[in-house]
C-alpha cells in the first residue's frame, strides 16, 4: 500500500511540476475549436507552461482540453474550475481518468463549488455548506465505479480554496490549491496555512495599461460579477477590505489590489510577488485594452517565458 501511495505522489509531483512556474487562465468561447487550438500552440511556443479553462455558462472545459491537447504536445491543462454540481462523481470519475489518459500526464482536475445563484437558479441544485459538500463529493469520487483500463499516471486534483477551512481540506485531500481573484498577501496567507509541500497555483488578473483611470475603469468592467459574490467578498473581508471598498464597482484600492496594471515591468513585478509569497505556479489573466473577453495575445507575447528567459 505505501509504496503505490508513494508512487501516486511520484507521478502527481512530475504532472504539477510540468506547469512551470506560469500559465495562463482565460476564456476561449469567443474563439472557434481550431483558432482555440492555434493558440494553444502558441502559448507552447512562447513557453507558458500551462492553459487553465474556467467552467460558467460556456463550453465545457472538459470536452475542450481533450481536443485541445490532441493538437499540443507540450502544454499543461487545468480545469479553473470544473463545478461539481454540474456533474455527479462517477461523471468526473470517468472524465478524470479519459482526460488523463488522452492528455499523457499534461492534466490536472480542478474543481470547486461554484457560487449559489449559478447551482441553485442555473442548474436547479440545492447549494449545500461548501466544506461539507466538497469533502463529501471528494470521498465519492475517489470510491466511484470505472472500469476501463487504468491510468498509467493518477492524475492530480486542485480545489478552489481561500479559506481557512477549504484550504485545510484541498491539503489534506487533494494534491494542490487554486486560489482565484487574490492577492499576493492572500497567497501568503494560503502558504502558510497549506504548508510547504501543497502546490499553490493562485490567479492573477493583468491590464498593459498605463493611465490609472483608463486601467481602472476596464478592470471594473471585468470584476463587476465577482465582487457582489460572497465567496469572493467573505474572503476580501478577512484580507482587511471593508463593505466600503465593494461600491461603485469597487475601490480604487481593491481594483489596483485585483488587477495589476501598468507598463511590462509592472506586471512582472506583481507575478514576482506571487512567487516570493509561495506559489509554485501563477495563472495570469490577461485582459484586453478594449475591454472585450477572451485574451491580450500581445500581452501573452510580452511576457512569454521564453523572452523573460
Amino acid at each position: 500500500m505505501q509504496v503505490t501511495i508513494d508512487r501516486e505522489r511520484t507521478a502527481h509531483a512530475e504532472c504539477l511540476e510540468g506547469f512551470g512556474p506560469l500559465g495562463v487562465w482565460t476564456t476561449l468561447d469567443g474563439m472557434r475549436a481550431q483558432r482555440a487550438a492555434e493558440f494553444a500552440r502558441q502559448l507552447e511556443t512562447w513557453g507558458y507552461g500551462a492553459l487553465w479553462l474556467p467552467e460558467a455558462v460556456g463550453r465545457d472545459p472538459l470536452i475542450l482540453i481533450g481536443f485541445l491537447a490532441a493538437h499540443t504536445s507540450q502544454l499543461h491543462f487545468a480545469t479553473g474550475i470544473a463545478n461539481i454540481y454540474a456533474r455527479d462523481p462517477m461523471t468526473m470519475r470517468a472524465a478524470l481518468e479519459t482526460l488523463g489518459e488522452v492528455c499523457g500526464g499534461r492534466f490536472a482536475l480542478g474543481l470547486g463549488v461554484s457560487h449559489a445563484h449559478l447551482v441553485s437558479k442555473l442548474r436547479g441544485h440545492e447549494y449545500g455548506k461548501p466544506v461539507a459538500t466538497m469533502r463529501k463529493y471528494l470521498e465519492t469520487l475517489r470510491g466511484a465505479l470505472y472500469r476501463a483500463l487504468p491510468l498509467r499516471a493518477p492524475v492530480p486534483i486542485v480545489l478552489a480554496a481561500l479559506r481557512e477551512k477549504m484550504l485545510a481540506l484541498a491539503a489534506s485531500e487533494a494534491q494542490g490549491v487554486h486560489p482565484y481573484l487574490v492577492t499576493p498577501e492572500h497567497t501568503a496567507q494560503a502558504r502558510e496555512r497549506i504548508g510547504p509541500d501543497v502546490w499553490l497555483a493562485p490567479e492573477q488578473m493583468l491590464l498593459l495599461q498605463t493611465d490609472p483611470g483608463k486601467a481602472r475603469e476596464i478592470a471594473r468592467t471585468h470584476l463587476a460579477v465577482y465582487i457582489r459574490l460572497p465567496n469572493y467578498q467573505n474572503n476580501l473581508l478577512e484580507l482587511g477590505f471593508g463593505e466600503e471598498d465593494f461600491a461603485n464597482g469597487g475601490s480604487d484600492r481593491l481594483v489596483d489590489a485585483l488587477v495589476a496594471w501598468g507598463d511590462e515591468d509592472a506586471l512582472l513585478a506583481r507575478i514576482q510577488q506571487h512567487w516570493d509569497a509561495g506559489a509554485n505556479h501563477v495563472c495570469i489573466q490577461p485582459f484586453r485594452n478594449d475591454g472585450g473577453p477572451g485574451p491580450d495575445q500581445d500581452l501573452l507575447a510580452r511576457l512569454a517565458p521564453r523572452r523573460q528567459s
